[in-house]
């Protein structure tokens, strides 16, 4: 049967007693009064219809009834109180294993590169990535905290960036582009080969938006129609530098491609720009330290690649 919760009590403030062999020392401990104290023993006595200690004005010791309970309450009583230590030191100290939902592109942009950092700052952390590309409701799947565009967000999550603002950009190689010249507007990329990419989750192909540099500001969709589909961004990647055809991919993911002069890119005044990447958390009530420190970091990473945003544009001028 389970424990009444007054019984529960009870049983606790009997245990205070008895490890301190003295109702004045328990009392003290406890901060409450020692007539409070004897009236807890005294009722728990009558309810168990036994005598647990023997006292008197000046001495107390347990009956033998008192030592085989104590004997069970005390390992029970400081596992608890490990426990709740434990609770408490976790939102003092990050550790505990942090279940994280992320898509592949987030992974490799935010979390795989500093990976070693992380856990090397906080060694106590356990961290297990939980790759999915669809929107994962971490609270129905027992996860910690997610990692995805803002604009495939639920209103209800409380997120925060973890990137600046991104823009995607259409790439292809200079092979690719020596062979077929490089597109002055959307409506030139019916006469290249644009290769497309396939979401796993819902399985639509993802289309290209454009907004027109001029005062109208024009929404154009454009679906690729190339000769390759793909369901893996880095794939996709390997056949832009391949000279395969052109594709779509968020700006930071290329950036060192462009940098190289692996690649190049198109349509830049075209491209929209939108909000980032977010890690979201199902309440920032009571937050575990680790989801804390999570947090903070990946900002900490959000400022660094704003400065190399900075860097970027001014090195492209």
């Amino acid at each position: 049967m389970p424990i009444e919760p007054s019984l529960a009590s009870s049983l606790t403030w009997f245990a205070h007693i008895a490890r301190n062999r003295s109702f004045t020392k328990a009392a003290t401990e406890m901060d409450v009064t020692r007539a409070a104290l004897s009236q807890h023993l005294k009722g728990l006595e009558q309810r168990l219809n036994v005598r647990l200690l023997n006292r008197t004005t000046r001495d107390m010791s347990l009956t033998e009834e008192g030592r085989r309970l104590l004997d069970v309450l005390q390992p029970a009583l400081t596992a608890i109180e490990r426990a709740v230590a434990e609770l408490g030191e976790a939102h003092a100290e990050p550790s505990g294993l942090i279940r994280l939902s992320s898509s592949r592109i987030a992974a490799r942009l935010l979390i795989e590169p500093h990976m070693g950092e992380l856990l090397a700052r906080y060694p106590k952390l356990r961290l297990e990535l939980v790759m999915d590309d669809g929107f994962t409701n971490i609270v129905a799947e027992g996860l910690d905290a997610g990692l995805r565009l803002g604009e495939s967000l639920d209103e209800g999550m409380v997120a925060v960036p973890v990137t600046p603002p991104l823009q995607y950009a259409i790439v292809g190689s200079p092979a690719y582009f020596a062979r077929h010249g490089m597109p002055e507007t959307p409506a030139d990329l019916m006469q290249h080969n644009c290769l497309a990419y396939r979401f796993t989750s819902s399985g639509t192909i993802d289309r290209w938006s454009f907004t027109s540099p001029d005062a109208k500001a024009r929404t154009v969709v454009f679906e690729p129609q190339g000769n390759a589909v793909f369901n893996d961004d880095e794939s996709m990647l390997r056949g832009a530098l391949q000279g395969v055809g052109l594709v779509q991919h968020i700006d930071l993911c290329v950036r060192h491609h462009l940098a190289e002069g692996s690649l190049a890119r198109v349509l830049a005044p075209w491209c929209r720009t939108f909000p980032g990447f977010f890690l979201y958390v199902p309440s920032r009530a009571q937050m575990p330290a680790k989801i804390r420190a999570l947090m903070d970091f990946l900002i900490e990473k959000r400022e660094q690649l704003a400065r190399e945003s900075v860097v970027a544009e001014q090195g492209g001028k």
